[in-house]
């Protein structure tokens, strides 16, 4: 199979979650591949990133090299799913703009020589937090990574898809109906124990869709803090991470799914719902939307819709993740705790749906 190399080596990809873990492939076979690749002979180090639940990550070092290895998961998949293929697309466009990505090294299509095909991309220095209450910041910091988060998600709206060669990456129009049909349907088609509210909530969507306003951007389809990398000792972002479920959507997909930590709490999945915002110098929602639509292309505004339908959307794919588990294909080691969540996301987003909540 041929492999893809838009551009050399450069610096590197980090992240606070990572684990030795014993790697699901032959390092030896991979190494041989390196070294065929690069042109030279070097030692391989491998040390598997713990956190994600799709696609197994790894950081390697070839010899002076500093590099992330996405892969799909061994065993059996379904058809679409773990499509790193579309991750390294979409970071060869973005990475000539000034969105903030890692630079992507090669693809290589070919299972044989780890099993499944894999990517290649730099590894960067920097900072994730997973906890979207900042507790490892001080106070007087935390409003501003927020705020240079919601900047991150203006830039990658503000990028026309037809300018770095996306305008097929997705279908444009009714992007909101087309994705409740989708997770509707794969939420009835699972075979996890029935949840009444996600089944309530699936029904109460398509009856309250906002009218179709045409916006198309390149939606990441996860942008959230925890995907977010941030510089080693400033609140500027480096670095936009796991582009498995982007494709051309609204570009308010994205930013009610960002906007989930105010309308879950910190046992859910670590949200900030019921904190005290103002004591902990964390911004209010409202200064978090004005920061993006202060710099956003687009005009409408977010609407309870937008995060009920996040809301929906993240408790079907906990379910997915609860499938694999049974499946024995999950990637996370946590994956089986963070199962009960896909109810608690369900109650929440009919709250927002509801009104029993506000935007705060």
């Amino acid at each position: 199979m041929r492999d893809e190399k838009p551009g050399k080596v450069c610096a590197g990809h980090d992240t606070a979650s990572h684990a030795f873990i014993r790697p699901d492939f032959d390092p030896q076979k991979f190494g041989d591949f390196l070294a065929s690749y690069f042109g030279r002979k070097a030692e391989v180090q491998l040390e598997r990133i713990s956190g994600g639940q799709s696609n197994p990550t790894y950081f390697v070092t070839f010899d002076d090299q500093r590099m992330v290895l996405r892969k799909k998961p061994s065993g059996p998949i379904l058809p679409g799913a773990h499509a790193i293929e579309r991750e390294f697309r979409v970071l060869s466009a973005l990475y000539p703009t000034d969105v903030p990505v890692p630079r992507p090294i090669l693809l290589h299509r070919d299972p044989e020589t780890i099993g499944t095909p894999f990517y290649l991309m730099d590894r960067i220095e920097g900072r994730v937090f997973t906890d979207c209450a900042l507790p490892e910041l001080p106070p007087e910091a935390r409003t501003d990574v927020y705020l240079n988060m919601a900047d991150a998600m203006a830039k990658l709206h503000a990028v026309r898809p037809d300018a770095v060669g996306l305008g097929d990456f997705g279908r444009p129009g009714n992007y909101f109906e087309r994705q409740i049909r989708r997770w509707t349907k794969q939420w009835r088609e699972s075979p996890s124990e029935r949840i009444a509210a996600l089944d309530e909530l699936a029904d109460w969507l398509p009856q309250h869709l906002p009218s179709d306003d045409g916006a198309v951007s390149i939606a990441h389809g996860d942008f959230r803090l925890g995907n977010m990398m941030f510089h080693p000792t400033e609140p500027r972002v480096v670095a936009i991470l796991d582009w498995e479920l982007s494709t051309l959507g609204h570009p308010l997909a994205d930013v009610g799914f960002c906007s989930m930590p105010w309308h879950t709490a910190p046992t859910e999945y670590g949200g900030i719902l019921g904190l005290d915002i103002e004591g902990l110098k964390l911004p209010p929602e409202h200064t978090f939307l004005a920061r993006y639509y202060a710099s956003a292309t687009l005009t409408a505004r977010l609407q309870p819709f937008h995060i009920a339908f996040a809301l929906f959307r993240f408790a079907v794919i906990i379910i997915g993740i609860a499938d694999r588990v049974r499946a024995g294909n999950a990637t996370g080691a946590n994956a089986q705790e963070i199962i009960p969540l896909s109810a608690c996301f369900a109650a929440r987003g009919l709250d927002v749906a509801y009104g029993r909540e506000t935007l705060i």
